[in-house]
C-alpha cells in the first residue's frame, strides 16, 4: 500500500480552517501564518485532487460538498494519529493526548466539576476540551469526527452511535417543600393530576411515558436550577434524576425530594462514542471516573 502524500500538518490546518472559517484566525489557531496555512491548503487540495475550499474575498472560505467529507475523515485521521502517540505514552502508565468531550447541560454541573479536577489532576499529559450542547448536536459531531465521546441520557437508538452505560437513576418529585402534597413520602404520578408541571428537558428512555406527565405543563427548560426555582416557588412539580446535596433553591426557597411510586422507566446516563471501534485508552478512563462520580 502506497504512503500518504499528504501530511499530518496539512490536515491539522484543514480542520483548522475548516472550523475557524478564515484562513487569519486559523493561522492564529495554529499559531503560523496565514500564508504558511494557504501554501498547505492548496498543496493538499492538489495531492487528493479535490477543492476543499471555496475561497471568497473578504468573507472567508466555506467547504464544498467534497471538502465535508474529507472534514469528517480528516478528524479520524488525527483522532487516530493521536490515539498512536497517546497509546505510545500509556505504555509508560500515562493517559496522554486530546480528548474532546460532549455533555448534556443537564449533566454538566454533576460531572464537570469532578472531571476538570480530579480526573484532570490523575492525568496531567491529558488535554481536554468541552462542549455543550442538545443530544442530536453532540451525537452528530461525534459521527462527524468533531467529538470523541459526549456524556449522555440514553434514548432510543442512535445510528452509527454505540453508548456505554455510566449510571441508572431513579427519577423522583421535586416540590416546595411548604407544598400541600410534601407531607407524604411517596407519591404517585395519579397524585400530581392537578398540580401544573415543571418539565426538565431531558431526552427519556421512553418519551410517551413522560410527555404525557399529569398536569399541565407550565414551562419546558433545559435549565436545571430554573427548574429547581419554580418549583421552590410552589409554581408546580418537576420529575428529575439528579440531587444536588443542597436543599435550596438559588434564591433561598426551601424543596424536598419525594420518591415516585411505580416509575415508568429509569434514566439511565451514557457515554456515546462512534460504533464500530472500541474507546481509545483516554475515553475509557474518563468513563472509568464518571461511573465512580456521585457513587
Amino acid at each position: 500500500m502506497a504512503a500518504p502524500r499528504y501530511t499530518l500538518k496539512q490536515l491539522e490546518y484543514f480542520v483548522a480552517t475548516a472550523e475557524a472559517g478564515t484562513f487569519k484566525a486559523a493561522a492564529e489557531r495554529c499559531h503560523v501564518s496565514q500564508v504558511g496555512i494557504g501554501v498547505a491548503l492548496t498543496e493538499l487540495e492538489r495531492t487528493l485532487g479535490i477543492q476543499l475550499f471555496v475561497r471568497r474575498r473578504a468573507k472567508g472560505v466555506s467547504l464544498t460538498p467534497a471538502g465535508r467529507h474529507a472534514l469528517t475523515e480528516a478528524r479520524k485521521v488525527l483522532s487516530f494519529a493521536s490515539e498512536l502517540q497517546a497509546s505510545a505514552e500509556a505504555a509508560g502508565g500515562q493517559v496522554a493526548g486530546s480528548l474532546k468531550v460532549g455533555y448534556h447541560p443537564g449533566l454538566g454541573p454533576f460531572y464537570l466539576p469532578d472531571i476538570m479536577d480530579e480526573f484532570a489532576h490523575a492525568h496531567p499529559q491529558l488535554e481536554m476540551s468541552f462542549f455543550e450542547g442538545a443530544q442530536p448536536e453532540l451525537e452528530r459531531r461525534i459521527l462527524e469526527g468533531d467529538l470523541e465521546v459526549a456524556l449522555l441520557y440514553k434514548r432510543g437508538p442512535g445510528e452509527g452511535i454505540a453508548r456505554k452505560e455510566i449510571a441508572t437513576l431513579r427519577p423522583y418529585v421535586l416540590l416546595a417543600a411548604d407544598h400541600p402534597l410534601a407531607v407524604a413520602e411517596e407519591l404517585s404520578m395519579d397524585d400530581l393530576e392537578d398540580v401544573p408541571c415543571i418539565r426538565l428537558s431531558i431526552p427519556l428512555p421512553d418519551e410517551d411515558d413522560f410527555v404525557a406527565q399529569p398536569g399541565a405543563e407550565m414551562v419546558h427548560t433545559s435549565n436545571f436550577e430554573l427548574v429547581r426555582s419554580l418549583v421552590g416557588r410552589g409554581l408546580g412539580y418537576a420529575l428529575l434524576a439528579q440531587r444536588p446535596p443542597e436543599s435550596r433553591t438559588y434564591d433561598g426557597r426551601e424543596v424536598v425530594a419525594r420518591t415516585l411510586r411505580d416509575p415508568k422507566a429509569d434514566i439511565t446516563i451514557v457515554m456515546s462514542h462512534a460504533a464500530g471501534a472500541p474507546l481509545t485508552r483516554r475515553a475509557a478512563a474518563l468513563l472509568d471516573f464518571c461511573r465512580t462520580v456521585g457513587a
